[in-house]
């Protein structure tokens, strides 16, 4: 999907955010939902209906220190182990490949 140039309102929402999450402002989190859908930002609006739909994993996600970075990465590299093999590879060679990557 080729990516359209962001305005100077995207670009002060997406920091916006960004410190929010840096922070652990969640408490911010309404207010600034509010704003982004009093502008013209038809893809913010999309970002703002997904957070609402999960509005309480969003608030404990910016309240935690914790990530699942490390462990989605894991879970990526299994993935690609997977389809590699896709067609060829049972459970048991998967195994050995999982186990034997670096």
């Amino acid at each position: 999907m080729p990516q359209l140039p962001l305005s100077g309102c995207d670009v002060h929402h997406v920091r916006e955010f960004a410190t929010m999450m840096r922070d652990h402002r969640s408490d911010l989190l309404p207010t600034w939902m509010d704003r982004v859908l009093a502008d013209d930002l038809p893809a913010l609006h999309s970002l703002i209906s997904g957070l609402r739909r999960d509005i309480g994993a969003v608030t404990a996600a910016f309240s935690t220190p914790w990530s699942s970075g490390q462990v989605e990465g894991h879970v990526t590299s299994v993935k690609l182990l997977k389809r590699m093999g896709f067609g060829r590879a049972n459970l048991d060679l998967l195994r050995r490949r999982v186990l034997h990557s670096p």
